[in-house]
């Protein structure tokens, strides 16, 4: 599979630049003795950019974690994945259909800086919050149309979310998966070879999946036909490679 990741990512690097031309670009902002790059006007399709740029690094660095057999790294960054891809769908939905104050409260606090005193970092006062994860999965589940009902979309996103907060935290169910084999020993430098391996190679394919969705979103969110049936025509493509069927029966 690893020339069908490369190509996955390939993709969507391009998407990635080519949507950053069709907003209005990062200035320059003063920052101590230099400066720093923001998006001054701090717009919806502004922040999708920024999530879809942040998701295709971190595909690649659960990729090459998976490569290395480290799968407890792998499964941290794929739990950074499910946050990543849910804000996109999140923003997504809002151009879509309607922005509600729940978008206008998640743009405030993602545009805010983590210092708002540039001398000294002990001296800022900034409170940077978040908005509800929680709401954000109901409107999300609320706005799709699938055989659950909201309540259920937001418990198995949370059920999700858990399991994969386990490696980030290092809670000990997760730590114990690396312990195994013949003579049973923490695998500290990677799993390969071990029955974990082929779980998450499979693993990491439905957040390659689920990126190329991402896109075919934003392209909506931009209202780029053309980007959009591009998106599609890959999102074949992947499916017929992977040998995977993603589509509903």
């Amino acid at each position: 599979m690893k020339k069908l990741h490369q190509e996955s990512l390939t993709f969507m690097e391009k998407a990635v630049h080519y949507l950053v031309k069709h907003v209005q670009p990062p200035v320059k902002m003063p920052f101590n003795d230099g400066f720093v790059f923001r998006y001054k006007e701090e717009t919806i399709l502004q922040a999708i950019v920024q999530k879809l740029a942040r998701m295709v690094t971190c595909l690649h660095s659960a990729k090459a974690l998976m490569e290395c057999g480290l799968f407890q790294d792998q499964a941290a960054l794929q739990r950074m994945l499910d946050e990543f891809q849910e804000d996109i769908l999140f923003l997504s939905y809002g151009l879509i259909n309607e922005v509600l104050p729940l978008h206008k409260e998640y743009l405030i606090e993602f545009y805010k800086e983590e210092f708002d005193n540039q001398e000294s970092v002990l001296k800022s006062k900034q409170k940077r919050g978040m908005a509800s994860r929680r709401g954000i999965r109901a409107y999300i589940s609320k706005i799709e149309e699938n055989k659950l009902d909201p309540s259920t979309g937001v418990e198995l996103s949370r059920t999700l979310n858990k399991a994969y907060s386990g490696f980030i935290h290092g809670a000990s169910p997760q730590i114990m998966d690396m312990f195994g084999g013949v003579k049973p020993h923490f695998h500290v430098s990677g799993m390969r070879c071990t029955p974990r391996e082929q779980e998450y190679q499979d693993d990491i394919l439905n957040y390659f999946y689920r990126g190329i969705l991402s896109f075919g979103f934003s392209a909506k969110a931009f209202d780029n036909q053309q980007l959009f049936d591009d998106v599609i025509k890959f999102r074949t493509y992947f499916e017929r490679q992977s040998g995977m069927s993603y589509q509903e029966t």
